[in-house]
């Protein structure tokens, strides 16, 4: 029996969301990116753009306003900007030289993960 390396269940959703890091020289960058698939502990980004970020570099992740409610989604990634790391990177497309896309792992602690799942509170006005 081959052990799975995925530390959490992934689910599969498409969902708007903007990418931000420093690049070499320092200078702030950005890109408006489609999530492929999203865990506790990272995501999946369609990546069309025609930069790259290099692998372990410091980025943000956060999903466009409009779509963080939705239920099916981590606590973490509700919650507005979550500090991430670039850990793997897809398949290099021929026609930009970039990749497809780029796996992040969520810089959260999972003793909170859970604890704030746990005490998740609906309020209505």
């Amino acid at each position: 029996m081959i052990a799975s390396r995925q530390r959490a269940e992934r689910k599969s959703i498409v969902l708007p969301g903007r990418v931000t890091w420093k690049d070499a020289r320092g200078t702030t960058r950005f890109a408006s990116v489609m999530t492929r698939n999203v865990s506790d502990t990272g995501v999946f980004i369609e990546w069309g753009e025609a930069t790259t970020i290099p692998l372990y570099r410091l980025v943000t992740f956060q999903l466009e306003r409009d779509v963080r409610g939705f239920d099916a989604l981590p606590y973490a990634l509700r919650s507005g900007k979550v500090l991430s790391v670039v850990y793997r990177s897809g398949r290099v497309q021929r026609s930009t030289g970039t990749p497809d896309g780029y796996g992040l792992r969520l810089m959260v602690d999972p003793a909170v993960r859970v604890h704030q799942a746990a005490e998740r509170v609906e309020a209505t006005a």
